[in-house]
This record gives structure tokens, sequence and C-alpha cells, in this order.
């Protein structure tokens, strides 16, 4: 528990509210756009003759103005990444960085979702979705990009911001504009692209949460305040059934109030269950799923007021009040009572059911259906007077089917706690016998509140024998059959799961067969990829003697990488290298400080070697159309992923401290060292000629493994998986990045478009040549150095 202090020295006794919160509004708007993205495929399927004729249209028109389509397109391709960028800039100088990292979230979920969508739409049998998405071209039937930039843009609220919400929306309306007439994108697929992004968007607010604008407690005692309330405690008690949060106040003239708090993210929640009851049932018995934060205070305090009016035992209204734009609030009398749900069933007298019923026939002459009469909305104060609480659940005006409602309600729930004979005869002595069998219609279990029905499943027979109680009240009376339910839940879901059934016996779904995967090995390419794996640790030599000035001999310093891949078994990648180069250059006679500042060198000329080669294979292996200006699918991927790994470095202080520790240590002397290796040119060439040999000797070694197995993929895509995986294995811990670098391969070919089973093996061979093989001579040369004393 927590004291969180309000003005005047008031405590308000409170559990600490949490950071972060689960809006069931995000659940209940990715649900809603799920619906649409369904209801827009169904649409766009009945008409698509329409749909190719408004492509065949707009496409002729775009020929008419060339000019005005590479415009749209020149603009609507870089504002599409410049906007967010911006929005992203803008946030993190306000201090909203996180907001930032929950939108860059939603965008990488967003880009690798839509892409293995497509993949698995382009592979699979969903032929007429495929035609539908892509008109028969070869293009995305989810456009990768638009699909991330929405997402980002969903996830980071950026429609509450106006000026933002214009700019994102018009720059997107471009991009769709210029691929929809480039013939890159065909309509229903631009709809499609849209809804899905804001899904994943809302999927990943909802998972990750937002921060809590709840007020605390010390703002509900300020509220009172204005109220003329002199608050001199406060105190959190239980929430109520709706989850609404409720105080008990104390003021100073000695009295107390109950206060209901209602927080509007609270406004959505049993959304689901009321939606399902709304189109389960029929109109007349069916409340309004959603209500604003305003409409549901006024709802509440206008059922009081007539209550209050009516003359029933309730509990009065005092005031109300917003509290700020986030919640408001609604003051009632405290009055000591205790719910019927805490008396024993012997305690239940005929006395006391026959003020029940007074208290409902109150209402109920007044036209007040209290729509929720069970044990905890029924209470008894000191003196033994009933109270009717929880006033926000009723109608006023009601109709005559809510009113009988409410009998055939308070009639179950009392025959469960008395039985049946009682409670009849108590309702009857009140109500009249015409009231019950008016009522006796509407004893089904779906009208009854979920309380009763959990009850009734103890007691299958109840509602049967209030049912023979009432007849014998009216032998001769005329019982007109009232039809609640539209349809039943077992209907529908018999309906479902033969749908299910028949589409999957229709689909044929292909059978793969693993044990192809080894037998087809083609070892020649095996005998490339094993070449290409001796020529990188050469390669590695190289760049080594291209960032130190003094002389090292060429097969020494190959056979110290050969030594560098054994003590990867029990090193991280990225730091079993540098840590055997470093012994050797020490050995060697070369100062500890310059030994470190040249691997330093080395490696940070590798990394901007590395990025560049990335960017560069992943915008050849994406740029496949010159009408837009529009990065390549890898390109977005590996700035989504620098950003993602940028936030998580700076967000969090302990990895901060770690990371710039560890690259000032390696690169404190780099400067000086690569000032002193640039005076010998043919320094310079070696060691660029080296580091770019090591990268393309890896991504050779791995083209051949994959056309081993007989898996055909550009060397460029090839080039961008290795290249990714490669960067995600130098994070890892593992040594050598065990698990993450196969993991990442593996995940990364079957993307390209291989099987998983080949692009297993092909990483598995990959390994083997590049990882596992070079353990023993790496063992050897590590010996043989040691012995020789160069290590």
């Amino acid at each position: 528990m927590a004291e969180a202090r309000a003005d005047g020295d008031v405590y308000v006794v409170e559990p600490l509210l949490p950071q972060r919160l689960r809006r069931p509004s995000d659940l209940l708007r990715f649900i809603a756009t799920l619906i649409v993205l369904g209801a827009v495929i169904l649409l766009a399927l009945v008409a698509k003759q329409t749909l190719n004729g408004l492509e065949a249209d707009v496409t002729e028109g775009a020929t008419l103005v060339p000019l005005l389509s590479r415009i749209a397109a020149f603009l609507g391709g870089a504002a599409v990444l410049i906007v967010p960028a911006a929005f992203a800039v803008e946030r993190v100088f306000h201090r909203d960085g996180l907001r930032v990292a929950e939108g860059l979230i939603a965008a990488i979920i967003g880009m690798a979702g839509s892409f293995l969508f497509g993949q698995w739409l382009v592979s699979g049998n969903l032929t007429d979705l495929n035609q539908l998405l892509t008109g028969g071209r070869s293009i995305e039937p989810l456009n990768t990009l638009l699909t991330s930039v929405i997402a980002y843009a969903t996830a980071v609220r950026i429609s509450r911001r106006p000026t933002w919400r214009a700019l994102m929306w018009t720059t997107i309306a471009l991009y769709i504009l210029a691929f929809f007439s480039g013939r890159q994108m065909t309509l229903p697929g631009a709809a499609v692209t849209v809804l899905v992004g804001m899904a994943i968007g809302y999927a990943t607010l909802y998972g990750v949460g937002s921060p809590n604008t709840r007020p605390p407690g010390n703002a509900v005692v300020a509220a009172l305040r204005k109220l003329s309330f002199t608050p001199v405690s406060a105190r959190r008690v239980e929430d109520d059934h709706q989850g609404s949060r409720r105080y008990a106040v104390g003021l100073a003239d000695g009295t107390s109030l109950d206060v209901t708090v209602l927080d509007r993210d609270r406004q959505v929640a049993g959304l689901p269950y009321r939606l399902w009851r709304r189109i389960r049932l029929n109109s007349e018995t069916r409340r309004r799923a959603i209500r604003s934060l305003r409409a549901e205070l006024e709802r509440e305090a206008l059922m009081a007021y007539a209550a209050q009016a009516a003359g029933a035992g309730t509990p009065r209204l005092l005031g109300t009040s917003e509290i700020g734009t986030e919640a408001a609030l609604l003051a009632y009398e405290h009055i000591e009572t205790r719910p019927l749900d805490d008396l024993s069933d012997s305690d239940i007298t005929d006395e006391l059911l026959a003020q029940i019923w007074e208290q409902v026939g109150l209402l109920q002459i007044q036209r007040l259906a209290h729509r929720r009469l069970t044990g905890d909305s029924i209470h008894l104060d000191r003196a033994g007077r009933v109270v009717l609480t929880d006033a926000r659940s009723g109608e006023i005006a009601a109709g005559d089917l809510l009113l009988r409602l409410d009998i055939a309600q308070l009639l179950t729930y009392l025959a469960l706690r008395v039985g049946a004979e009682r409670s009849v005869r108590a309702a009857a002595a009140v109500m009249g016998p015409d009231a019950l069998a008016a009522a006796l219609p509407l004893l089904q279990r779906i009208a009854l509140t979920r309380e009763t029905r959990a009850a009734l499943a103890k007691q299958k027979n109840m509602l049967a024998a209030i049912r023979e109680q009432i007849g014998a009240l009216r032998p001769q009376g005329k019982v007109e059959e009232v039809r609640l339910e539209r349809f039943r839940p077992r209907t529908l879901i018999t309906i479902i799961a033969s749908t299910l059934a028949a589409y999957f016996l229709l689909s044929q779904l292909s059978q793969v067969n693993i044990y192809q995967v080894v037998t087809t090995a083609n070892w020649a390419w095996s005998g490339l990829a094993l070449l290409a794996s001796f020529v990188s640790f050469v390669a590695a030599a190289l760049m080594l003697r291209g960032f130190v000035p003094e002389h090292l001999p060429l097969w020494r310093t190959v056979l110290v990488q050969f030594a560098a891949s054994f003590v990867k078994l029990v090193a991280p990648a990225a730091v079993g290298g540098v840590a055997i180069n470093t012994r050797y250059l020490q050995k060697r006679g070369i100062s500890p400080a310059l030994a470190v500042a040249s691997v330093g060198a080395s490696q940070l000329i590798m990394m901007i070697f590395h990025i560049g080669l990335l960017l560069l294979f992943a915008y050849i292996t994406g740029s496949n159309t010159t009408t837009s200006f529009t990065p390549s699918r890898g390109l977005v991927l590996v700035l989504l992923a620098v950003a993602v790994l940028v936030v998580i470095v700076l967000g969090v202080p302990p990895l901060r401290r770690i990371v710039t520790s560890r690259m000032r240590r390696l690169f404190s002397n780099v400067l000086p060292r690569l000032l002193d290796v640039l005076q010998s040119p043919r320094k310079v060439v070696e060691g660029c000629v080296g580091t770019l040999m090591i990268t393309i000797a890896f991504i050779v070694c791995l083209d051949a493994c994959v056309s081993a197995f007989g898996g055909t993929l550009s060397f460029t895509a090839v080039a961008v998986v290795y290249l990714t995986a490669n960067a995600i294995g130098s994070a890892a811990p593992t040594p050598g990045g065990l698990g993450a670098v196969e993991g990442a391969l593996t995940l990364g070919l079957t993307v390209a478009g291989l099987s998983p089973e080949l692009a297993t093996s092909a990483v598995l061979l990959h390994r083997l040549l590049t990882f596992w093989l070079p353990v023993l001579p790496g063992w050897a040369s590590f010996t043989y150095l040691q012995r020789h004393e160069a290590l």
C-alpha cells in the first residue's frame, strides 16, 4: 500500500497505480480492424470486375500525366520515411522516446509479418486472394514498407496529433497513388495493407501497454473540494463489479462519502461480452455496448436521482464532477450496510423477502429497471432496511420487457437462496400473481446475470421449479413465448467447425519430404564452400596486416586466425578474435596500447564495410522498380533494426555504460593508429582488400552451401541474409554466436524463398565449414603458436 498526499494534508491510502496499462480500447480497435479487414476482402472478392475496371482507368489516366505520377512517386516514397523519422525526433526531444520504441517494435512486426504473409500467400493455394491482392502481377501482395509505416504511425498514436496525422496520411495517400498508378499495387492490396498495418499497431499497443493516465487519489480529493466537501481522510476500497475504483472518504463534520471513480480507459472494459450479448439477444433486452465517459456519468447520475424520487432505498447522490479529462466521480452518502450475499440462507426471513420486493415494486411503478438484482446489489443497513445499490446498470422509462426481466432475475436469485416456493410466494404477496405470470416466459438462462447463470449450473432444475410454482398460482393463464436469443452458440460453433473442416479437407496441404534434404547434396558446391571458408582466414590475416604498420609474416598471421576459430568455442565471436589478435601483436613486440588500437582500427573498418555492404546488397535486392523513390525492404529492415538497437542501448543505463566503456577501451587510440596506417598506401589497400575479402568469402561459402542442396537464390539475397545474421551473431553472448547465427540464417533464407528443410541444411553445412571444421586446425595452430611463444 502507498500513501499519496493531497492538498490540505489529506492522505489517501491506496495501492500504487501501475505505470502502464493494457487499455481495452486498443484491443477493441484491433478487433474492429480485423472485422473491417475481413469485410474489405469479402467485398473485394465480390466486386472483382468493378475493381479491375477502376484500376484500368487509373492506369490509363496516369499514362496521360506521367510527370504527375513521377512527382507523386518521388514525394510519397521519400516522405513516407521522412515523416515518421521527423515525428520520432520530435518525440525524443520531448523525452517521449519510449513511444518511439513502441512504434519501432510495431514497424518491425509489420514488416516481418507482411512479408511472411506475402510469401505464404504466393506459395499457398489461396489463388483467389493472391489474384485479388496482386492482380496476377509479380508484385508484393502486401506492401512491406507501407505496412511497417502504418503500424509505426498507429503505435505512436500519431492520430492524436492533428497536424502530424494530416501529414502522415497525405504522404501515405501519395505513396499509394504512385504505386497504384505504376501498377505496383492493387486497390484491394492497398486497403488490406493499411488495415493490416493498423491491426499490428493496435496489437502492439495492447501487448506492451500504454502509460497510465488515471488520476490518483489526491486528484479525487481535490475534485471533492471543488464540490464544497471538506475531506479529512480517504481510503481506496474494493472496486465494483465493473472495475470502477471506489474510495471511502471521511469529511470534517464526521460524515462519510462513498466515491465511485469512472476512468475513461475502463469504459470499454468487458466490451466483447457486451457486444456478444447485443448480437445474440433481441434488441429490446440489449444494453448499449459503448458509452463515452460523459454519457456513463450522466446515466448513473440520472438513475440515482430517479430512484431517490421514486422513494426507493438507495444511497443519495450528493455530487458529480469530472477529474481532468480522463475520469469522473460520483459522491454518494455513506450508509453502513452489508450485502445480501453475506447473509446465510437461514437469515433471509419472509419479512426480508417482502422488503426486497417492495423496493423493486417502487422502482417498477416509476418504470425504472434495475437490471442487476443480485446479492451484491441488495444490501441491508444496520436497522435491517433494504438498500438497493449499483444504479449504473439501470434504465429509466423502461419498457415492459425490461421490467419483467427484473422480476425474473430476482425470482431466480431468491429461489437459489430460499427455494422456489418461498421466492414465488413472497413475490406474489407484493407484486401480485399477474406480474409473476407475465415474467414466466422470461425465466430463461440467457436473460439472467452471469452470476445467476453460474449458480443455476449447480441447481439445474431450479427454473422448472419456479415455473411450476407460478403455474400453480395461475393454472388457467395463457403463456406467450418470448424469444430472447437470435441464435444459440452451439449452432454457431457447429457452422464454424464444419466450414473449417471442409476447408482443410479440400485444401490438400503439401507434404514435405525431409529425407531428400541430405541425399541430394552436390559436393562440388560443397568443395567451393570449403575453399571459400579457407580464403576467409587468409583474408582475416590480410586485414590485420593492413592495420599494423609493423611487419607481420603472412602465414603465421593466418595460423593466428585459425587459432581464433578455436577460441570462439569458449568466447563470443566478437571477443575471441579481438583477444587472440591483440595477444599475437603483443608477442610481436607491439605495445599493448598500440596492439589494442590496431585491432580496434581493423574492427572499426570491418564494421563500416559490413554496414556499407549490407546497405548496398539490400538496396540491390529490393530495387525492382524504377518508378518510385522507394528504398528496398532489406534497407528498411536494417534501418529499423539499427534504430531499435540504438534505442535499447541509449535507453538502458547499465547497457549504455557497458557499451560505452568497451567502445572506449577498444577505440581510444584508433584514430592515431589509422593515421599511421594511412602513411602507407600499400597497407591501406591490403587492409581494405582483406576486409572486403572476408565478407565476400563468407557470402560465397553460404551461397555455395545453398546451391549444394539445389537452392536457387540470387547472390545479393544471400549476402543480405548473411550480413544480417552475422550482425546478430556478433551481438549474441554465446560462443561464436552459437544458436543466434543458425537461427538468423535459417529464418533469413526461409524468408528469402527457400524451404525450411533446405535452408536448415544449407545453414548447417555453412556452419560446419566455417565454425566447426576449423576447430581442429585451430587447436593445432593454437598449440603450435603457443609452443613457439607467438601467443
